[in-house]
Formats: C-alpha cells, sequence, structure tokens
C-alpha cells in the first residue's frame, strides 16, 4: 500500500520554499521559518502569490510531488506537472469507455455520493433528535438512489444528481450549531466567488481534495481530465471532479462543520471583499489545512479493501480501483461508501 505523505501549504503572498540539498526550506523576508526532509512531502499547495524555485519545481516534476497553485478563495489556477507516466492502454481503456458507456461509472459515483450525504444526515439526526425536514431529505435521497440505478442515460444521471444535491444543501444549515446560525448564515450553495463563509470554506476544501484527486489519478496512469459523468471542458480535471463526488460529504462537508461547530473558526476569520465575495484570512487557512492534514493521518477499514487505510489514501485507492475496473480486473468500479 501506498505511504502518506504530508502536504505543504504555503498561505502567504511572502512565502518563498526553495531545495537545500535534501530538504525544503521555507523563507519569509529572509528568515528561515521552516526546514523538512524532501522525501516526507507527497504535494505542495501555493496560495495567491507565495513563490517555489525552479530547483524545487524541478524536484517536484522529477519525483511526481503534486505542485499545484490557487489563489486566495482557493480557486485552482495551474499544476507544475512533470512527464506522463502509467500504461497508454490504461488511458485508452479510459478514453473508450468515457465516449461509449460511462453510464455505469456515473451512476455507481452519485449513488455514492448521495448515500454519504444521507449518512452525515441521519448522524445529525441520532445525536439530535428528529428533525421533520431533515427527515424528508433523508428519505428523499433515499429515492434518489433507487432513481439512479434506472437512469438510462448522463443526462438523466446529472438531473437526478442536480435535484439530490438541492435537497441536501436545502437543509444544510441545520447542520451548523443553532446558535451560530446568525453568524455563519448559509442559504444554498454559491461560488465563483463564494458570497458567505460557509460557502468559502466548502469551496477551499473541495479545490483542494480535488487536486489530491488529480495527482493520485495521474501517479496511476489515468487521465484527470477525462471523466465519465462530468463532461470535458478546457481546463478542468472532469475525472478528478467525478472522483471529488464521492468523497464530499465524508471529507469535506463534515470538516467544515466540525470547524465552525467546534468554534474553532469565528466571524473574525473572514474578509469580506468590496465585490461581496468572502474569503478566510492567512490564520484562518492555516488552521484549515492543519485541521485537514489532521484528518488525512486518521486511520478507517476501507468498506470495500477490508483493510486499514489512512483517510489521506483514499484519492489514490479509489484512483487504484478505477484503474483496474478499467484494465478488465474487476466488473464494476467500487465508489467509497461510508460507513
Amino acid at each position: 500500500m501506498k505511504k502518506l505523505q504530508n502536504t505543504l501549504y504555503l498561505t502567504r503572498d511572502t512565502l518563498y520554499a526553495h531545495k537545500e540539498r535534501e530538504a525544503i526550506v521555507i523563507k519569509e523576508e529572509k528568515a528561515t521559518l521552516l526546514k523538512i526532509p524532501i522525501h516526507t512531502i507527497g504535494h505542495i499547495y501555493c496560495f495567491g502569490q507565495a513563490k517555489v524555485s525552479p530547483s524545487l519545481m524541478q524536484h517536484c516534476c522529477e519525483n511526481d510531488v503534486n505542485l499545484a497553485y490557487f489563489d486566495l478563495f482557493g480557486r485552482y489556477q495551474a499544476r507544475i506537472q512533470g512527464r506522463v507516466s502509467g500504461n497508454v492502454l490504461l488511458r485508452r481503456a479510459q478514453y473508450r469507455l468515457s465516449d461509449s458507456d460511462p453510464e455505469n461509472i456515473a451512476k455507481n459515483i452519485i449513488a455514492a455520493k448521495m448515500q454519504n450525504a444521507r449518512k452525515l444526515l441521519q448522524r445529525r439526526l441520532r445525536n439530535h433528535g428528529d428533525h421533520p425536514a431533515m427527515a424528508n431529505v433523508v428519505s428523499g435521497l433515499a429515492f434518489s438512489i433507487e432513481q439512479v440505478k434506472n437512469a438510462q442515460s448522463l443526462e438523466q444521471i446529472r438531473g437526478i444528481e442536480g435535484d439530490a444535491a438541492a435537497q441536501y444543501f436545502s437543509v444544510f444549515q441545520y447542520l451548523i450549531r443553532d446558535d451560530l446560525h446568525k453568524n455563519f448564515a448559509f442559504n444554498g450553495r454559491n461560488r465563483r466567488p463564494p458570497k458567505d463563509a460557509i460557502n468559502a470554506l466548502l469551496s477551499m476544501v473541495y479545490s483542494v481534495i480535488g487536486q489530491d484527486i488529480s495527482g493520485a489519478l495521474h501517479a496511476v496512469g489515468l487521465d484527470p481530465q477525462v471523466g465519465f459523468l462530468h463532461a470535458d471542458r478546457p481546463g478542468r480535471d472532469s475525472l478528478s471532479q467525478d472522483l471529488l463526488e464521492e468523497l464530499r460529504a465524508y471529507l469535506a462537508d463534515s470538516l467544515v462543520l466540525s470547524l465552525i461547530n467546534k468554534g474553532q473558526l469565528k466571524p473574525k476569520d473572514f474578509t469580506t471583499e468590496v465585490s461581496g465575495a468572502v474569503r478566510l484570512t492567512d490564520d484562518a487557512r492555516k488552521l484549515l489545512f492543519a485541521t485537514l492534514q489532521q484528518r488525512k493521518q486518521e486511520v478507517i477499514t476501507h468498506p470495500f479493501l477490508n483493510e486499514k487505510v489512512e483517510i489521506g489514501l483514499l484519492p489514490h485507492i479509489q484512483a487504484m480501483l478505477l484503474a483496474r475496473h478499467l484494465r478488465g480486473d474487476m466488473a464494476q468500479y467500487p465508489p467509497f461508501l461510508s460507513r
């Protein structure tokens, strides 16, 4: 099994990372802030104007370290990628299935997404008592899962997924502590740019996990841009967005809710631009990524492999399982289902 490596987040414009022998050195205005062994890092994510030296870029390309750039809202900007690895026959199989018969994989992914969202809501109902609106959505998502199993086209699958997402986010505010509703109002999903703190957090975490998935797909030899559910679009990693659907509720949404409900993030941790866009402060981004890294190190039993794995390895495991299916080693792609 692949070993979980750390992610290095450069969250301030003034940070500069460079390679010094077998270490990565982080500096800010000539002061050394951190020195870390280079072999322990699997991802480097730069936000805003944070900089990376050419020698460190070269190391990333040669050693399959995922180096990606984001703006301060967490929107993905670019990725530095080395030579494409993997079997060209695997990518050909991916392209053929994406063109000829994408529905089965898309169904599995969306059914898993809805089931994981449903379990998040059910956990809230168990812990905090009956909530009619949320209970209705739990029932509605169960019906949507059955619908997607019988869908005959991608258009139908996407339509069912869109309706299910609208149901889920219609009760998302009830997952936030009652006494926090005033300071953390949520009136539905919005982005590009996010208009409130919850959406700012969701967009940031989705974007970062999406890049984790892109790196994992690249590592197993798949093309992150050619998906089965999301349509091809220049500059978008459609396959990464496909696999992200399985992990939204389990990893991203639950992390955001935990940070808010435990009081780790407060209204002062967000700033509003003149345009109305909301973004995290530097300290809030630092806390978010530290918490995400801790979450990645938690160990669970993978529902399909029935093995103990670290949560941070889920993108790699799901990419590996998808590759096995495309090679013909497995009849179906097994999406991630939380327990």
